[in-house]
């Protein structure tokens, strides 16, 4: 007598949508690995979801018209949809556009989520199942992984929401982020890049706490932090790229800059200065040192020549004067910026910079917008200029089909390039064993404003 085999149930399949910033990402990859842990399978469109969640960005009142657009692309495409994320605090302003959504959760509220998912689409997984081990969702190509070492912020600038929303500093044990660290780089992981609201705040808030790592006493502190991540190697014996962001310019700061020196972490720092103006500064709530950490860099890079500094800006905020936005654009000059990102500013509800008085016309705000980034395009262009001969280190994105003459191009990026945000590396004189992940030199031939181009040494 034969017995028949047992079948599992139909995996009930989920759909997502990730918006906003690579924090944000990294939720959803944590929701997504949770839910797969509890038996679903994942949709790739909206057809084949049983329910579609969407992971909101709430940061700007455009973010949030984003959100609400894909919320209702997702309605109408599905129909079964829950809420999570930044906007998700806005419950009653996405009811009020969407009524018919299933659920909404706030930002990083894994649990809520999943409670959801469960109530309006029960697991169907079999006896078994839970029993098989289940690998981390990633939603970034196999070669890099964002690695979020806390949450929330305690800065109160003006113009921001993201504590309202994402609430104070919550730093992660370092051990953890250690372990999670060493895990994505033995499963193929070549780029790290180190996320958070305030990098450098890292650990404040559990008074650097100590914890046991390979037998040591390690600190929740950035520089400790950074030390150890730059002793990280891949199977390959290779250290992969370590690249900070969101990194406000503390004075331990500068302790990290030898260890980029010595080749440990990726020569690469996304400071968000938002401006150069002291009075614009003091109005932002930020710290307005201006002119010290002009000094700094210049000091960084006597240390480390190769560093790249990338930042973000804001034109147009209230109060700013036609003075204070010449003092930008000297400060610019002077700062020589790698990668810079412009905002014109757009009040946010529950920002204290909505009460400010003298608010800057729009088309004040986009003519100021045209000059910042025509200066800035200027200076990145120079800098990239500069590297033109050069042999630099790429790692590789993407690899193309061979050309009617036979040759191979590919995409890349230098160290100075983080992922989705910055410039791109374009080859030639590809093999047709290159895949992306690998990190190749390349003779860099040309260059424009944004861009690097060259040939596979």
């Amino acid at each position: 007598m034969t017995t028949a085999p047992t079948t599992l149930p139909d995996q009930k399949r989920i759909g997502m949508v990730s918006l906003g910033c690579p924090k944000a990402l990294v939720d959803s990859e944590r929701i997504l690995t949770r839910l797969r842990a509890d038996g679903y399978a994942f949709a790739e469109d909206y057809a084949g979801a049983d329910v579609v969640l969407v992971n909101t960005c709430g940061f700007l009142d455009s973010a949030k018209e984003e959100s609400l657009a894909a919320i209702g692309e997702a309605i109408a495409e599905n129909g079964r949809v829950i809420v999570t994320g930044c906007m998700g605090e806005e419950a009653e302003a996405i009811r009020a556009a969407h009524p018919s959504v299933l659920a909404v959760t706030g930002a990083h509220q894994y649990e809520q989520v999943v409670e959801a998912v469960h109530l309006h689409a029960p697991p169907s997984q079999g006896p078994f199942v839970d029993l098989i081990p289940q690998p981390d969702i990633k939603l970034t190509p196999r070669h890099y992984s964002y690695l979020k070492i806390s949450e929330g912020c305690n800065h109160s600038c003006a113009f921001c929401i993201i504590p309202s929303l994402r609430g104070k500093l919550a730093s992660r044990r370092i051990d953890a982020v250690l372990r999670e660290a060493e895990k994505l780089v033995a499963a193929g992981t070549r780029e790290l890049p180190v996320i958070s609201q305030d990098t450098s705040a890292y650990g404040v808030d559990i008074r650097h706490e100590s914890r046991d790592w390979k037998g040591s006493p390690v600190r929740a502190h950035m520089t400790d932090l950074a030390r150890e991540l730059g002793r990280l190697r891949t199977p390959e014996g290779q250290s992969p790229w370590v690249r900070l962001h969101y990194v406000y310019p503390y004075p331990h700061v500068d302790q990290v800059i030898p260890l980029m020196a010595e080749g440990l972490l990726t020569p690469y720092l996304d400071i968000p200065f938002q401006h150069a103006s002291p009075k614009v500064l003091k109005l932002m709530r930020r710290p307005a040192n201006e002119a010290k950490v002009l000094e700094r860099l210049h000091s960084w890079r006597a240390i480390c020549p190769d560093i790249a500094i990338r930042s973000s800006f804001v034109v147009g905020f209230p109060g700013e004067t036609e003075d204070d936005f010449r003092y930008l654009l000297d400060w610019l000059e002077e700062a020589q910026l790698d990668r810079v990102g412009a905002f014109r500013f757009e009040p946010v509800e529950g920002a204290a910079a909505n009460a400010l008085p003298d608010p800057v016309p729009e088309e004040v705000k986009e003519e100021r917008y045209a000059r910042i980034m025509a200066v800035t395009e200027r200076i990145s262009a120079a800098r990239l200029a500069a590297k033109v001969g050069r042999s630099l280190p790429v790692i590789i994105d993407e690899v193309g089909e061979p050309d009617e003459d036979g040759d191979i191009g590919a995409t890349g990026r230098s160290q100075a390039d983080a992922p989705e945000i910055d410039g791109a590396v374009y080859l030639r004189g590809a093999s047709a064993t290159l895949k992306p992940g690998a990190i190749v030199t390349a003779l860099i031939e040309d260059a424009d404003a944004h861009d690097l181009f060259g040939v596979v040494a």
